[in-house]
């Protein structure tokens, strides 16, 4: 694990027991992050983006969900080894996660002190119900809700959507926690509170060293504050690089087709090119690479195996047989 790396994902297999069969949700997602760094991972709706976040969690639901292999080093102690009792412990203090609906993540029959207050209590039992306020007042001018005192007393549906999802990014970093997931925070935002929340991110960060992991389909949002990217299809990671790699560099046919469907205001005239065909059935997914039944230059060894990393720059990989020097070479191999 290298000296900078808060957290390292190897190997991560994640799997879903159902009458169907069993639905390989990710299959072989490596991931790194750095302290004070934010990674985003992006991709379209069912690619596994919110099935990894939960299982760095260990949030996912057995049955029928399993992590099956893999390991998910956080600052170098295995999550998938650890007791449910400690891992307890670290969700919320050391770890702490934004869900994805604002609307839903806050219980209406309780207040927004009681709330914001409930998690601090659990994890530091000695502090006191003053100090606990007061941190939470603490917690709530800094995410900038107003008359803060005032609001501390009212419930969830006296707030306005843009200040729920305040409180939830409060309620996850009143124990100040070392690394933050943030599964698709400003998705039911207005796009003028996805600005404010998404400068409030940057701002919290600068201020206390926190890593955060975004997890979004919102391209948008990654330009704002991403310093790296991980396009995910099908279960798998197809692609690496920090935001300019990831923008201006584009290896991978499915990196680049997102970046395609983008609407430009920059650019008249110009329509919108879908990307054709439908993602890869996960109860059977195919041996090589998954975007190959919907890529425009898939290869014959595309279908047959899945393309190793093949580094590009130093911060810039791809898993791609159309950059990849040895597709011929595997082909031949396979064809023995």
């Amino acid at each position: 694990m290298g000296k900078d790396n808060i957290l390292q994902v190897k190997d991560l297999h994640v799997t879903f027991s159902t009458y169907g069969g069993t639905v390989k949700a990710v299959r072989g997602v490596h991931l790194h992050l750095k302290k004070r760094e934010t990674l985003a991972i992006v991709g379209e709706s069912g690619c596994g983006k919110s099935v990894t976040s939960n299982a760095i969690m260990r949030l996912i639901p057995n049955p029928p969900g399993k992590i099956t292999k893999g390991q998910i080093l956080f600052k170098g102690t295995d999550l998938t080894k650890v007791s449910e009792k400690k891992m307890r412990s670290i969700r919320g203090v050391d770890i702490s996660m934004i869900f994805q609906d604002p609307m839903t993540a806050l219980n209406p029959t309780l207040t927004i002190g009681t709330q914001l207050t409930e998690g601090l209590r659990q994890h530091h039992k000695n502090i006191s119900r003053q100090n606990a306020k007061e941190k939470a007042l603490e917690m709530m001018e800094i995410v900038e809700i107003p008359n803060a005192m005032e609001r501390f007393k009212q419930y969830p549906h006296q707030f306005s959507g843009g200040m729920r999802q305040r409180i939830v990014i409060a309620m996850a970093l009143i124990c100040e926690p070392e690394l933050l997931i943030a599964d698709e925070p400003t998705t039911a935002l207005d796009v003028t509170i996805q600005a404010q929340i998404l400068e409030l991110f940057e701002r919290i960060q600068e201020k206390t060293g926190i890593s955060i992991i975004l997890i979004t389909h919102d391209l948008g949002v990654v330009a704002k504050i991403a310093d790296r990217i991980a396009v995910m299809y099908a279960g798998k990671i197809v692609e690496t690089g920090t935001k300019r790699d990831i923008f201006y560099h584009p290896q991978h046919p499915y990196t680049k087709g997102l970046l395609h469907s983008v609407p430009r205001l920059d650019l008249e005239g110009e329509t919108l090119e879908p990307i054709e065909g439908t993602p890869p059935d996960l109860f059977s997914p195919p041996k090589g690479c998954p975007f190959t039944a919907r890529c425009p230059y898939a290869m014959e060894v595309c279908n047959k195996v899945f393309p190793v990393h093949t580094k590009l720059t130093k911060s810039h990989e791809v898993n791609c047989w159309l950059q990849d020097e040895r597709a011929k070479q595997t082909l031949a191999e396979v064809a023995k």
